[in-house]
């Protein structure tokens, strides 16, 4: 899925997440931080990802955040699998009705799939910590992250296309 609508956390709460992909990475285990910088990886909540967005939502999505104030709730670790013998951890975000009406609108514009993860009922909000992490190594992880839960205030909502991996606010 390559391109998406994401959610943006405030500079705490972005902190926050980036210190527990560093203490996955300082324990040895699987870790969203990136061995070198990069500018556009960043915490987020994804809204909608598809392989293709069109033109019109993307004309329409503007629309939909003006006067954005919207607050979440990131809390506990959930484990997403396993897959082939490895999950994908991540702090759940406590869906609020703001958040889901939201996250409706965006998917409705964009066309989501009835069937699909991001249809209403269907979509589990999150922050992505650690992707890859073998089920042998759940507990170590489960340790290093602990239950630290934090209230977000939403920063922006940004456009990511991994095609030509760019960025940008909407």
């Amino acid at each position: 899925m390559a391109q998406s609508v994401e959610l943006l956390l405030d500079t705490d709460a972005d902190a926050i997440i980036r210190d527990q992909w560093a203490a996955l990475a300082a324990a040895g285990l699987p870790s969203e931080q990136r061995s070198t910088p990069d500018l556009f990886h960043r915490p987020h909540v994804t809204l909608y990802a598809a392989d293709h967005i069109s033109p019109e939502a993307e004309l329409g999505l503007p629309a939909l955040l003006p006067g954005l104030d919207l607050s979440i709730m990131i809390g506990a670790v959930l484990i997403f699998g396993p897959r082939h013998g490895r999950c994908i951890l991540v702090r759940t975000v406590v869906p609020s009705e703001a958040l889901l009406r939201l996250q409706a609108r965006v998917a409705g514009l964009c066309g989501a799939d009835p069937e699909g993860q991001f249809s209403g009922g269907r979509w589990s909000p999150h922050v992505t910590v650690a992707r890859r992490v073998p089920t042998d190594q759940l507990g170590r992880a489960l340790e290093v992250l602990g239950s630290r839960m934090t209230i977000a205030r939403i920063a922006g909502v940004r456009r990511w296309d991994g095609t030509v991996k760019r960025a940008w606010l909407l």
